[in-house]
């Protein structure tokens, strides 16, 4: 089994000298309280708790999985008791209000406790992790009422939260949504219904579970102008705070799933269950995506995280496994064989994992700020400002959850190479990582919905291209004064320029054909997204390596060594991984007939 160790000499690297974390929460309301020594501290705690307490329990609450009598849940072993040294640390609060309990520091402190925890083990931290969504929507559009009754618990982490919006006939299009919603007459709602897929539904770590719910009014109109939302406890509320009785909501089944199966994803039955509104009538769509960006950067770092678990396996079975000759010649001469690490295909494997997890890390961290911003803009009750880094964040997040989780699946698929047939078998903890991360790219919306986000909506609806013009005109700004430079900086600056032009070119020439063909858009979108991400992933590389540069001419925090390398990795992504964008270039340019033209009918001829 893989022995997670939190890589905090590259987190401090991107946190210290490559994005200036130091000056940036200077310029936050509050952020002087995430001191360069309070980070530190929370990293060196999160860590300890990561390694120690949450990765020896992956691998057995896998094999164990969750359990299900009499619609109550058992978690695996060990969990339980997890989860309250969890909240006994007041991890949960740690980015929310002071009002509430909380510690108040920027969310993306939050954004790098996720990472840690997920690459420990993804099926603890979806518990804690799914509270979010519900804290971050009763925080901005319930009463006060309602946030004085559930925002204290949630936070402390004393009760957890869901968000309740599939159902079995609508999958992602939620303008599908029947369950019910009928007013009682005293301010609350009886609701009927089934949903689907609902992690976190049912379990036995907290007291309470908070479900935010997505329902219909008797009058609501049709679609997804009709959906309005809810808050539907499992145990009633007391006006003191105390817990009542229990409600009609309760898990019907667990899902049996191919992975993360010590994470207990739920159908729950809502059986004329007593929920109270929150948000207006009729806009609780709108009011649930309010922060889809940070649920989806979050589900990024799931990619992110399976990269660097399966890495972090792959490494050292590398470095002891031997096998034949290199084909080089011998570099381990006291033995009949060589390790695997000196066969230039597994080299390339190992390569691509720490090239894709090191520049998705570079990635989601640039991200985060925006996030920190984009929440402050909340915090402050300055709409303008929530809206101006709600949809530049916008922009990044299909790439992100899109991309990332793709190559983060490919890292784990890639970590079971190595291993050859071992990769296969149980014990090993490679396969489980392998099966942990296919859900990336399904829940919180399909990479191919990621992909009709990104062209379909933000580029070609939205902004009519200017998002990816703005982007572009930033990697053009970083690469411009090295152009001229010798070395390996000089030449991945000169890539990132024509790629920006390129960029903006297929930008062009996507937007020309769809006026033409509107099958242009469904036909490239997954194309033009993963073009999208190789080269946004080059432009964070280029950061990294123009930092690491720097750093081996005048001296940084860290050795020669760690720099060298990381340029090195650099050098590998440009010349290895970036090169995949022209294959994407030209299938996203073709014509769309190879792809419409056959009819439904002959599909098959069975």
């Amino acid at each position: 089994m893989p022995q997670y160790k939190a890589p905090l000499r590259d987190v401090r690297f991107l946190l210290n000298e490559v994005f200036d974390y130091e000056g940036h929460y200077k310029g936050l309301p509050g952020g002087d309280e995430a001191s360069p020594d309070m980070v530190d501290a929370i990293l060196e705690g999160c860590a300890t708790f990561c390694e120690e307490v949450l990765a020896p329990l992956n691998l057995p609450g896998d094999l164990e999985g969750c359990t299900i009598q009499d619609g109550e849940v058992t978690t695996p072993k060990g969990f339980k008791e997890a989860y309250a040294e969890y909240v006994a640390g007041g991890w949960q609060g740690l980015s929310h209000p002071k009002e509430y309990g909380g510690q108040e520091l920027p969310m993306s402190l939050n954004l790098l406790k996720a990472e840690m925890m997920g690459t420990a083990n993804w099926s603890f931290t979806m518990y804690p992790g799914l509270s979010l969504g519900c804290m971050n929507t009763v925080f901005q559009f319930g009463s006060t009422e309602q946030k004085n009754t559930y925002m204290p618990p949630l936070v402390s982490g004393e009760w957890t939260g869901t968000m309740c919006l599939t159902e079995p006939q609508c999958g992602t299009d939620l303008g599908q949504v029947k369950t019910k919603a009928e007013p009682v007459g005293d301010g609350t709602y009886k609701l009927t219904g089934t949903k689907i897929f609902i992690s976190s539904g049912e379990h036995d770590l907290a007291e309470n579970i908070i479900h935010i719910v997505l329902a219909r009014l008797p009058d609501a109109p049709k679609g997804t102008r009709g959906i309005s939302l809810f808050i539907v406890p499992k145990f009633l509320v007391n006006k003191d705070g105390s817990l009542g009785a229990r409600n009609t909501v309760r898990a019907g089944a667990l899902e049996h799933k191919m992975g993360i199966r010590a994470s207990a994803t739920c159908v729950m039955n809502f059986d004329d269950a007593i929920g109270y509104m929150i948000a207006e009538p009729n806009k609780g769509l709108e009011a649930m995506f309010t922060f889809m960006n940070t649920a989806r950067i979050g589900t990024a770092v799931q990619g992110l995280a399976h990269a660097e678990l399966s890495y972090q396996g792959a490494l050292p079975y590398a470095k002891e496994r031997r096998s034949m000759r290199a084909v080089s010649g011998k570099k381990d001469a006291e033995h009949p064989n060589d390790a695997l690490i000196w066969h230039a295909d597994v080299r390339r494997m190992l390569l691509t994992q720490k090239a894709v997890a090191e520049g998705a890390r570079a990635m989601i961290y640039h991200a985060a700020k925006l996030a920190d911003h984009m929440v402050a803009g909340v915090a402050e009750g300055n709409k303008a400002k929530y809206e101006e880094y709600d949809d530049r964040l916008g922009f990044y997040t299909p790439i992100l959850k899109g991309f990332i989780t793709e190559l983060g699946l490919e890292c784990a698929n890639i970590g079971m190479q190595v291993f050859g047939g071992h990769g296969y078998i149980k014990e090993h903890g490679m396969e489980q990582i392998a099966r942990d991360a296919r859900i990336s790219t399904l829940y919180e919306g399909t990479t191919g919905i990621q992909a009709l986000d990104l062209l379909g909506r933000k580029t070609l609806l939205q902004s009519r291209g200017k998002c990816i013009f703005s982007f572009t005109n930033e990697m053009i700004a970083q690469a411009k004064p090295h152009l001229l430079d010798g070395g390996p900086v000089g030449k991945m600056a000169r890539a990132c320029f024509k790629r920006a032009l390129q960029w903006k070119w297929l930008t062009l020439q996507i937007m020309l054909r769809a006026n033409k063909d509107r099958d242009v858009v469904s036909a490239a979108c997954n194309d033009f997204l993963m073009y999208s991400g190789y080269v946004m992933m080059g432009h964070f590389w280029l950061k990294q390596a123009i930092a690491a540069n720097e750093k081996l001419a005048k001296g940084g925090k860290d050795s020669k060594e760690f720099y060298t390398a990381k340029l090195q990795t650099a050098e590998f992504y440009f010349e290895r991984l970036l090169p995949r964008a022209d294959g994407h270039k030209k299938t996203m340019l073709s014509s769309t007939s190879s792809v419409m033209q056959m009819n439904n009918e002959h599909f098959s001829f069975n």
